[in-house]
């Protein structure tokens, strides 16, 4: 692998580093630091959310675990696409606030939030030509002043986001020549690489087949287990919900209507409720974790 070079053009934006993009009620500021935590505490409270005059979430209340794994589940246009961009500052509430460590969320300076707090939306598309190495780079973005060029702490910070990752034989190769799997493998680095305690992930296996979606998943336990990061992730596929997440979030219309552990959220009732569905819950025979076996009108138990 060639040496790792500094990002090649902050004129795109990084998607894991663009929740700082929006406008803050006060600039960037040195002289003045908050006590960070090694496990910030990330809570909405009171949260309303809208497009135009369609409002999408109404008067939430959530606070996520520090340290763990949440997803949330829901049906489709249950707003938890929605949910996330407002954790990640990239809508702003019609009513209500998101806190990091109790500040404001739109009040934390901007590169001190995306220095604790990074986002990976769904399908992210990287500029043409673009390779490995230099996406991943773009996550030391952040770390970057006029004063603090690319350090041996940034190429150190990169070149293990490529391990982590499995990707460093592919370092120079360009992202368009990626398989999904590996694409997706190459945003979780940069992710990896901009090295926030908080990680907000939409969808992170949409798209990808059962193997690699299972690999992602997977890197994501390793985020969490190894590097301890607090990991909140919106996904689809109920089992592995259950299976990969400590707290787990059930939405239907704009509100929680379930939160906690697994087996405390996937019941038969809960499900049935925020998805208009017939199933039974067994046991996962390899995780002992809630397993959903839906029914449909050509599948029903036998008398």
């Amino acid at each position: 692998m060639t040496a790792v070079p500094s990002p090649v053009s902050s004129s795109v934006p990084s998607p894991v580093s663009s929740a700082a993009s929006s406008p803050v009620s006060s600039p960037v500021s040195s002289s003045v630091s908050a006590p960070v935590s090694a496990h910030p505490e990330l809570r909405a409270a009171g949260l309303s959310l809208a497009y135009g005059d369609r409002t999408v979430v109404s008067d939430l209340d959530l606070t996520v675990p520090p340290g763990r794994v949440t997803a949330i589940v829901g049906a489709n246009a249950c707003g938890k696409s929605t949910l996330l961009r407002a954790l990640a500052r990239l809508l702003t509430p019609r009513g209500g606030a998101v806190h990091l460590d109790g500040r404001a969320l739109r009040s934390v300076p901007t590169r001190e939030l995306a220095q604790r707090l990074g986002i990976l939306p769904q399908s992210p598309v990287a500029p043409e030509g673009l390779t490995v190495v230099d996406l991943v780079s773009r996550g030391r973005s952040p770390h970057q002043t006029w004063w603090r060029q690319w350090s041996n702490d940034d190429e150190r910070a990169v070149r293990d986001a490529l391990a982590a990752t499995d990707l460093t034989d592919l370092a120079d190769r360009t992202v368009d020549q990626l398989s999904g799997g590996q694409r997706q493998r190459a945003w979780l680095a940069m992710a990896i690489a901009q090295d926030t305690p908080v990680l907000l992930l939409d969808e992170p296996t949409t798209y990808l087949d059962l193997a690699h979606q299972i690999d992602v998943l997977d890197l994501i336990t390793d985020l969490n287990r190894d590097r301890k990061r607090t990991v909140v992730m919106v996904l689809h596929d109920l089992n592995q919900a259950c299976r990969y997440a400590d707290h787990v979030v059930a939405m239907k219309a704009g509100r929680i209507v379930a939160e906690g552990a697994p087996a405390e959220v996937i019941t038969e009732e809960t499900v049935t409720d925020v998805f208009a569905l017939d199933c039974r819950i067994t046991r996962d025979p390899v995780s002992d974790t809630p397993m959903v076996i839906p029914l449909g009108r050509h599948h029903r138990p036998r008398d």
